[in-house]
């Protein structure tokens, strides 16, 4: 397969300088978040996804077309044997007196033969179709691992859903845990003639809120984890997984080279030209089902009425034909097939230059999405740390009696928002980290991941060569 030259292709990133000095992801690219239990998710998903496994199995459907399409560059051989038997009458036959004579004989034929047709591809039809096959073959490996990094980071990406929900609900566990050792602490400054009944309700509204708020974080915690049974091919039930946090895990740095080197690690921008070329051939053989076809049959076999006779020298038989078939009227038909792969030729044209440039917004949304989430996070660590120092503030001078429960109150409240928001932003980092792997092809390299295909007659130096081999 040619590699097709890419449209508008830009020279740097917009999100990036010129400069930058790409990290492209390794092959387990996963691993580097350090989580254990994501290792184990992802390998489980390899091994069961459903998904996967159809690629595969389109694989194995387009080797067996590679298969039939190259048989035609081959001869057809075939092999008969036949016995007959007929009766015939006798000539000059009259019957004797008290003979029982018949006027019939029998007669029986034995033959066996050997015959092969060849059809001369002097045209190239039956090599373009061949090759279409062969491109259709390579595209499924790319699709394959189009699928596969789509399944890796969906487990990834709800792993982390997972995670960050759990955040969300110790932060309300907590938020709810202290708001109710406030209350406690009303109920007995209410009883000792210390606090108003206003204050205790105004208290008990708070906590009412919290616990209110708590079962849609654990339901988003629980529906993100029986989501990665349908990545694993297992039943949510048997989903064993308990979330934990997105604050153990690492994020490591990563960044991309020039744009240009993106289209070598999308297997999505290779599945695409394969298809593209795949077009190519079809064209070619719509082209080539114009000119006359030449056919060659050659058939031998030997005949004999005994079989100790049937290879006897008077017993062969040998017949040689060529044909040539050379459409003149098909009522338009070969002129719209030629059309037809023409047409679909242009759809993939079109296609192959919207992934193109699918996969370089990926990237630089992937970038912008990572960058700003990197510098937001910042920021909320450095608003939580403000308001624990003043929720810790209120507390000491509520105690000595200078400010009101209100305010105690309204800077706790301030505090566990900012908690809140915390785990929400760093969850966002971590999915923009994430998209970013995906954007730039996860750890997928080129075609020389990919299975070989063997071609016939696609020979090096006497070697089959595997398709894609000799691609970039």
């Amino acid at each position: 397969m040619r590699r097709i030259a890419p449209p508008d292709v830009p020279t740097q990133w917009r999100s990036l300088p010129a400069s930058t000095q790409p990290v492209w992801p390794e092959g387990a690219w996963w691993r580097g978040f350090g989580s254990p239990e994501l290792n184990r998710l992802i390998a489980a998903a390899q091994a069961n996804n459903f998904s996967i496994a159809a690629a595969m199995a389109r694989i194995r459907q387009a080797d067996a077309q590679l298969r039939i399409a190259g048989a035609a560059l081959l001869p057809a051989i075939g092999a008969t044997a036949d016995a007959s038997w007929q009766q015939a009458r006798r000539s000059n036959f009259s019957f004797a007196p008290n003979t029982g004579g018949s006027p019939y004989t029998n007669i029986r034929i034995y033959s066996v033969g050997l015959n092969a047709a060849y059809e001369f591809d002097f045209w190239g039809r039956v090599q373009a179709q061949q090759q279409s096959a062969a491109d259709i073959a390579l595209f499924t490996r790319f699709d394959r691992d189009t699928i596969a990094l789509g399944v890796v980071t969906g487990v990834a990406n709800t792993w982390f859903a997972a995670l960050g929900a759990n955040d969300r609900v110790r932060v309300a566990e907590a938020n709810l845990a202290s708001s109710g050792q406030v209350l406690a602490a009303f109920r007995g400054r209410l009883s000792a003639g210390t606090a108003t009944a206003l204050d205790v309700s105004q208290q008990e509204a708070l906590v009412a809120a919290i616990r209110a708020a708590l079962p849609a974080l654990r339901s988003q915690r629980e529906q993100a984890i029986n989501g990665l049974g349908i990545l694993t091919g297992i039943p949510p039930v048997a989903v064993t997984q308990r979330a934990g946090t997105l604050d153990t895990l690492s994020l490591p740095p990563l960044s991309p080279g020039l744009p240009l080197d993106l289209l070598a690690r999308r297997p999505d921008v290779a599945a695409a030209e394969a298809l593209l070329a795949a077009a190519g051939a079809d064209v070619a053989a719509a082209r080539a089902a114009f000119f006359p076809a030449v056919q060659l049959s050659l058939a031998g076999s030997f005949q004999s009425a005994a079989i100790g006779t049937l290879f006897g020298p008077g017993a062969a038989l040998a017949s040689l034909a060529g044909g040539v078939a050379q459409p003149i009227f098909d009522g338009g038909g070969l002129r719209g097939q030629l059309e037809l792969a023409k047409g679909r030729q242009d759809e993939l044209l079109a296609n192959y230059r919207a992934v193109i440039l699918q996969a370089f917004t990926d990237v630089d949304n992937a970038l912008t999405a990572y960058g700003y989430a990197t510098e937001q996070e910042q920021l909320q660590q450095r608003a939580v740390a403000i308001a624990r120092r003043s929720a810790e503030i209120g507390r000491a001078q509520q105690d000595a009696g200078t400010v009101d429960i209100l305010t105690v109150l309204n800077l706790q409240a301030t505090l566990f928002n900012a908690l809140d928001n915390l785990a929400q932003i760093r969850l966002a980092r971590v999915q923009a980290l994430l998209s970013l792997y995906k954007a730039l092809g996860g750890g997928w390299a080129g075609a020389e991941t990919a299975p070989p295909v063997l071609v016939p007659g696609r020979l090096k130096g006497g070697v089959a060569l595997p398709i894609g081999a000799n691609l970039r």
